[in-house]
Order: C-alpha cells, then structure tokens, then sequence
C-alpha cells in the first residue's frame, strides 16, 4: 500500500495560506509562498514544502525579524536595461522569487536575456520550482541563492561556513520530451530540509552526508549537526560560487547570515539572490545539420544522449514530472502520514479543521 495520502490542493491552498496571513503576510504575497510550497509538494519535493516553508518563517523569518511581511521590493537605479539589482527589503523569498522570474522574462522577451539581482532577501525554498515555472513557457533559466545559515563544511575543512547553496537551471525541450529539463540540486550532499524529513520518517541519512558536533561522520539525523559537499572539491566549489555571488551583490558574511541577534554592529544577516532569463532565439546560430530547427535539433540532441543502452538514464527533471503526473492523477497533493501529523498541528494553529488521515485516499 502507498504510504501517500492526498489531499485537494484547494485544502492545502486555504491552509497554508490562512498560515501566511495570520503571521502577518499579506494576501498576495501568501498566495505566491502557497503556491511555492503546493509545487513543490505536487512535484514530490518533499524537502522544500510547506511544513519546511513555515518552518524556517517562524526560526528565521517573521516570529524573529528576518522577514518583514508585506514589504515592497526596491529596484535600485542601473545603467543596463537588461538587468536589474532589487533590494527585497526582507519580503517572503517566494514572492520576491515568482516577481523576479516574471521580470527576467520581460526583459529577455526584449533584450534576449535578462537578469535580477536581489539583496536583503528571504530564503526561497525550492529554486527548481521557478525553472520549471520559465522552461515550460519556453525560456531558458538560472537561479541560485546563498542559503539562510552557514550549515556546510568547506572541502578539507571542519567548520560549517557555508551554505548550502543551491544551483537550478531550466530548459524547454520543445514538445520532444513530456516535461523541460530542469537541474535543481543543493551544493551539499543532502539538504538541510532532508535532515528534518528523514528525522520526521524514522530514517538514515547516506553515508558522508553530515557530521555530527564533533565532526564526526554520522547517518542518524538527530546528530547531525553540519553536513558535507557532494562530490568533495567540486561540490565546495559550487556552494562558493553562491557565495561569491552574493558578495557581489552585498550579500552578508556567511556564518553571520540567518542570525539577527548575533550580527556585529553594522554587519548584515540577509540571503541574496541571482536570476537569469534567456530567450531561446537569442542564441540561435541557425545552422542546424540536416535542416532541423532549433527545437528539433535540441530533441535529437537528447536522443543522441539518451540512445540504445542508455533508456533507463535519467533526465534531469524526469522524477518531478513523474510525480507531478501521479499527483494530478490522484486529484491532489500526496503526504505521508508524518506528514499530515504535522499539518493537522498547523490547522490547529490557525483554527482550521484537521484532516481525518484515516478517512483519506492513498494513492
């Protein structure tokens, strides 16, 4: 049997979203952090979904000062029309997230690319959830931030002083494949967001994943107290990268960020974010071989990859789209069990009904 229940997302909607506003956040931005954290749960991102979302509102955003609901985004004077540098003023990172890839999109529709700085911001959550949000009007698309808390250790290093950093890319495949290819993952060998699921399951994490406060290897999920880069220099080079870019950008120092009531005076605790939107026409050379065009070059590129011997090989973006597909087929979200336990605390909260978990359907 499943261990999946469903639930409608107008249910999840109304609740997650009545959550947003009785902390404060207005009904645009709630709705625009909602639909965040339903996609992500649509999609099987089971790391980035609302219970992680209200979670890290109420450690790091508006119970504490980190996030300032209903603030208005700033977008600073530039000298380039293809670009520009916002300050989110601590606005929900969703909703500063969503506003930032419909601007790149504006200004690639005219530019050919277009490109969004954001400093003083919100984490927000799943980076892949924009991709997915860009490639499937047909747009090429990047993002990353600098995480909300230093949590990982550099390579050949012991203390944790960055984060952990995720990198998202979008590609539309044209109608040559189901779904657009999105690459979406965390500079870390897991995320932290998997450390409290697989607590939350009873579970181990994978080997050399985290360490525990001595710095020792650990797979239990209550010991862990920093984690690893994936792929040991390459994935530290990766997470830097986010740093560096934030550092452009004026983000804060790395092991002070997340923590208002212990920043150095004059110093600053905000995430920062990058978004990049590219025009697929804008890159466009025209000499495909054999008379194909641009999308059906990008399809027999994949085919070439993904040929005889290699069709159980995954593509980026393929579990997503599966689950996306198992979700909309069962009429709503999936949860586990764990999951609704947890959901049913917040509907408490907010003086919602609960969910009667043994009355739902799996699926």
């Amino acid at each position: 049997m499943s261990e999946y229940y469903v639930i409608s997302r107008d249910e999840h909607d109304k609740l997650v979203q009545a959550a947003y506003e009785a902390r404060g956040y207005d009904a645009a931005e709630s709705a625009e952090g909602t639909k965040l954290c339903a996609e992500a749960a649509r999609h099987g991102i089971r790391t980035h979904n609302a219970l992680k979302a209200l979670h890290l509102d109420h450690l790091f955003g508006s119970a504490t000062g980190g996030c300032n609901p209903g603030a208005e985004i700033t977008v600073l004077p530039g000298r380039f029309k293809g670009s520009e540098v916002w300050d989110a003023n601590l606005k929900l990172g969703q909703s500063v997230a969503y506003r930032a890839i419909e601007r790149c999109i504006e200004l690639a529709d005219e530019y050919g690319i277009g490109q969004v700085s954001v400093d003083n911001a919100f984490h927000y959550l799943w980076g892949g959830g924009y991709m997915f949000e860009a490639a499937r009007r047909g747009y090429i698309a990047y993002t990353n931030c600098t995480s909300t808390l230093a949590e990982v250790v550099p390579f050949c290093g012991k203390t944790p002083t960055l984060g952990t950093n995720p990198h998202s890319w979008g590609f539309p495949t044209f109608g040559t494949r189901d779904f657009p290819m999105v690459i979406d993952w965390a500079t870390s060998t897991v995320a932290m967001g998997r450390v409290q699921q697989l607590k939350r399951e009873g579970k181990e994490l994978p080997p050399q994943a985290a360490v525990d406060k001595d710095g020792n290897p650990t797979q239990d999920p209550n010991e862990v107290a920093a984690l690893l880069p994936f792929g040991m220099h390459k994935g530290y080079g990766l997470s830097l990268i986010n740093e560096i870019v934030g550092a452009y950008i004026g983000g804060s120092l790395p092991t002070i960020r997340g923590k208002a009531d212990q920043k150095p005076e004059g110093e600053k605790t905000t995430s920062s974010f990058y978004f990049q939107v590219i025009h697929p026409d804008a890159m466009n050379g025209g000499a495909f071989a054999k008379g194909r065009d641009q999308a059906s070059n990008v399809g027999a590129v994949l085919d070439d990859i993904f040929q005889e011997g290699n069709e159980k090989s995954i593509i980026p973006g393929q579990f997503e789209a599966a689950f996306q597909k198992r979700s909309d087929e069962a009429g709503g979200l999936l949860f586990t069990e764990a999951e609704l336990k947890e959901f049913n605390e917040l509907a408490e909260e907010v003086g919602f009904p609960q969910f009667d978990i043994a009355s739902l359907k799996r699926a």
